[in-house]
């Protein structure tokens, strides 16, 4: 199935060029799955759409909703909120083709072929009946963002939402939603920066307030969690990952465009000191730090480890990536990480509280 390019509507162009190389990529992708279904009988199955997946289902800030996180040029849309009930999107027929095309060894998006949920059946095994998910999906509170990072095409979702920022009277419904399905975790992020919303001191409680027993986390660049009466609605998280990707505003803007290390470092300071003042143990904070070949010297890291520590976040985990392909950590590749940590889902992570151990896996 053909698609739009992702890199048509980015104006910057280091970023345009690095997902023009990603479209390549994933079409050749689309191409070697294919052929081996062709040769091998080779089936596939979408775990998001088949219910059990925690992550990639995504409520976008429009209400329309995607089946993958990385839905930059709306390929991945199955339905519209504003239209039809979740039920009946996702059950419906765009997603229903979409399980049917993977049953029949197609694939029906390009982003299928760097999902983490896109599965291979067994030979004879029939796909998993779909389920309303429980597990956790995605909400976008804004698709806007005050950093400009390359290797997220943010600006190719941007022009297609109706709305940028979700008003809080639809949140409000997303947040029932959430909790009609009983979802284990909510993921309150995707494409944009969740603080940039005006109201999010409203959104966060209103969130909580919903859902009480949901594990709730934010992913943010850490530059506008700057007020108290934001890192008041923060306390209402479970969990807070700070993206910072280097240790200092040169080898941070490499990635982040627009980004300023000092300050989301000085977040992340504010936020441990504001939660620890009132003797809370949650939020869990944790420094989110993305490998690449100009950030991951034996030195750099042991440095942004001793750093974590001063700043007093609860973990910092080192995330490989292949986003942008010229920024590949090959000291990762090459395996020189095994030392550092323990090994994880993201990668490797630093546990600097014990008792977090258990939560954080």
């Amino acid at each position: 199935m053909a698609t739009p390019s992702t890199s048509r509507a980015i104006r910057n162009p280091k970023t345009r060029f690095n997902w023009r190389v990603s479209d390549v990529v994933r079409r050749l992708f689309v191409w070697r799955h294919e052929l081996r279904a062709k040769i091998t009988g080779q089936k596939y199955f979408c775990n998001a759409l088949a219910g059990e997946s925690e992550y990639n289902l995504t409520i976008n800030s429009d209400l329309t909703v995607s089946c993958n996180c990385q839905d930059y040029d709306g390929s991945g849309h199955i339905g519209d909120l504003r239209k039809n009930s979740f039920e009946e999107i996702y059950f419906g027929p765009v997603a229903q083709k979409f399980r049917d095309d993977l049953a029949k060894g197609k694939i029906p998006i390009t982003t299928c072929t760097r999902c983490g949920d896109f599965k291979r059946l067994k030979r004879g095994e029939q796909p998993p009946k779909p389920h309303l998910p429980h597990r956790g999906m995605l909400l976008e509170n804004t698709v806007i963002c005050n950093v400009d990072c390359v290797g997220c095409a943010r600006e190719g979702a941007a022009n297609i939402r109706v709305k940028k920022t979700m008003p809080l009277e639809e949140l409000s419904q997303m947040a029932d939603l959430t909790a009609r399905l009983g979802l284990e975790r909510i993921f309150y992020l995707n494409l944009g920066e969740p603080f940039l919303s005006p109201t999010i001191c409203q959104e966060l409680p209103l969130l909580r307030q919903k859902n009480p027993n949901a594990y709730i986390r934010v992913s943010t660049n850490g530059i506008l969690l700057n007020t108290d009466a934001k890192r008041e609605a923060a306390l209402n998280l479970s969990d807070i990952q700070f993206s910072v990707h280097g240790i200092s505003n040169e080898m941070c803007e490499k990635y982040m465009m627009r980004g300023n290390f000092d300050k989301a470092f000085d977040a992340m300071k504010q936020m441990v000191a504001y939660r620890d003042a009132r003797k809370l143990k949650m939020p869990i904070l944790e420094w989110k730090y993305l490998l690449f070949n100009w950030n991951d010297s034996p030195k750099t890291i042991a440095r942004a480890i001793e750093m974590a520590k001063e700043a007093g976040v609860d973990m910092i985990s080192f995330w490989p990536t292949n986003n942008p392909f010229y920024g590949i950590s090959w000291r990762w590749r090459l395996g020189q990480f095994k030392n550092v940590g323990r090994e994880s889902w993201k990668g490797r992570e630093v546990i600097l509280r014990p008792d977090i151990a258990a939560a954080a896996k």
